[in-house]
């Protein structure tokens, strides 16, 4: 096929690639052509599988180091005699001159990892698996084929090492990515309910919700804390639409009473038109009679008429009147559901569990005390309590008796408290007490005295006297401060509480 022209070749080429149902790759393509061609077959340089031997070859020795950067250079370049040397020089490692002759040493053991330890590792592996996005390739290959080394339990320990180094690392690239999406649709989902409740001024059990789902949204997250969030607005959800729906029908009676009010004003309007039109013949009649006998039967049409009208009138003045009350009775019937709506509403303020405020609800008592405060030149005090040993109590008690335990102390603190106090729960085992009118001072007294009042009423369990104690710190806010940096210093002064002995009040 010496004298055959490059395009009739080409041509067989790709004939024979379809006859042979081969994928037109260059490589299937070269090696076709060059058999039709009766020239030498290229075979296509294995860059692939060679990079698969850099990465389990072990590379924890500056020499093996050094080889292992030769062999990533000689693959790069597709050079086959340095790739011959760099291999030659990795499996002459180890051997060492004893003599006139070289003299290979006794082969040490390669170490491999304890049986349950490998199998901790992969589970460890399959858990990192399960929480890493699909969409980075190369970190979901690097960690299956981890997995599958660690589970077939032959693989030397430096071949682990030397991949666990490079999937760390690819991993903390991954993890970084996942967090900045994670915050990315947090603060989309921020700015959908932001926008539902912009775009619902005046509907405050939406604009309720709306609220209570941007303070879920907001870190840090915890599983309990969202389930709470859920359960709560599923109970408000069906409030607000069982009151919602029974007002939209108290409006719909509304519109109909109106629409029998203007039916019976037309009516009116028009047996009034027609009253006048027969006065006016009933004149003109009179007008034109030059006898008795010709007045007397348009005086009995003036005086029917006028009974008629006269009828028709304490009917409609009846009817008006009926419709007047039944309006008012349905405009209050529309005022008390709108009243069950904002109570409705207002519980996405509150947390279920307590009956306390929210972070939400503590946001808006914080941003209108600290204006009420500066307007009025009062001092403003929060105070951060953290139950002591709680942890302790769920894990002996059960969960159900810490709910109990957080129930009671908000209970007890409600008692204690001013009415214009105000309490929080500012999540888990945490409370703020807004403290209008009141300095440092006053503040810590206060605290110390809702640790006394704690001491003389025990929680109560399966007839267990059990003592619930706090550590508290104590912020008087500044004049330049925020809530945030207030609520922050009193957290400090609280850690140093804990720190000190538990049980205690520290200013912060």
């Amino acid at each position: 096929m010496a004298d055959r022209n490059i395009s009739d070749i080409a041509r067989e080429t790709l004939r024979q690639l379809a006859l042979r149902r081969l994928p037109p790759t260059p490589e299937n393509y070269q090696a076709i052509y060059a058999e039709i061609e009766g020239g030498p077959v290229h075979v296509p340089f294995p860059e692939a599988p060679l990079r698969a031997i850099l990465r389990v070859l072990p590379g924890q020795t500056p020499a093996q180091i050094r080889l292992l950067e030769q062999l990533g250079a000689a693959i790069n370049r597709k050079d086959w005699q340095a790739l011959q040397s760099v291999m030659v020089g990795y499996a002459n490692l180890g051997l060492h001159a004893t003599g006139p002759a070289l003299k290979e040493p006794a082969a040490e053991p390669l170490a491999v990892l304890p049986e349950d330890l490998a199998e901790q590792l992969a589970r460890l592996m399959d858990n990192i698996l399960n929480t890493l996005s699909e969409d980075d390739a190369r970190v979901h290959d690097m960690a299956v084929q981890l997995v599958d080394m660690l589970r077939e339990g032959a693989a030397p320990s430096s071949t682990l090492v030397l991949l666990l180094n490079n999937f760390t690392y690819r991993l903390s690239f991954a993890t970084e990515e996942q967090g900045a999406i994670r915050l990315g649709l947090l603060a989309l989902l921020r700015l959908v309910f932001e926008n539902i409740s912009a775009l619902s001024p005046n509907d405050d059990w939406l604009r309720g919700q709306a609220e209570a789902l941007m303070a879920a949204a907001t870190p840090p997250l915890t599983l309990r804390r969202l389930d709470d969030v859920q359960r709560r607005l599923k109970d408000v959800i069906y409030k607000q639409t069982e009151a919602r729906a029974r007002s939209a029908e108290a409006q719909e009676q509304m519109k109909e009473l109106l629409a029998t009010f203007i039916e019976r004003l037309a009516k009116i309007s028009s047996s009034s038109d027609r009253y006048h039109g027969t006065m006016e013949r009933c004149a003109e009649l009179i007008g034109r009679a030059s006898r008795l006998e010709d007045i007397t039967p348009v005086l009995q049409e003036v005086m029917s008429a006028t009974r008629a009208m006269a009828l028709d009138s304490r009917v409609a003045h009846d009817e008006l009147e009926a419709l007047r009350q039944r309006t008012e009775e349905k405009h209050a019937e529309i005022a008390k559901l709108q009243d069950e709506l904002d109570r409705a509403s207002a519980l996405a303020r509150h947390d279920p569990l307590t009956g306390t405020l929210n972070r939400k609800g503590l946001d808006e008592v914080m941003e209108r005390e600290i204006a009420r405060s500066r307007r009025n030149g009062a001092p403003l005090c929060v105070a951060l309590l953290d139950v002591d040993n709680f942890k302790s109590i769920n894990d002996r008690l059960g969960h159900d008796t810490g709910d109990a335990a957080l129930v009671h102390l908000a209970n007890v603190a409600r008692s204690a408290m001013r009415p214009q106090d105000m309490l929080a729960r500012y999540g888990g085992e945490e409370f703020v007490v807004v403290l209008p009118e009141t300095t440092q001072a006053q503040g810590i007294e206060a605290m110390t005295r809702l640790q006394r009042e704690l001491t003389t009423r025990f929680f109560l369990q399966n007839n267990e006297k059990i003592l619930i104690t706090f550590s508290a710190g104590v912020a008087q806010l500044g004049t330049e401060e925020t809530s945030t940096e207030a609520l922050r210093r009193a957290d400090q002064g609280m850690y140093l509480a804990k720190r000190a002995g538990k049980n205690r009040v520290v200013a912060a």
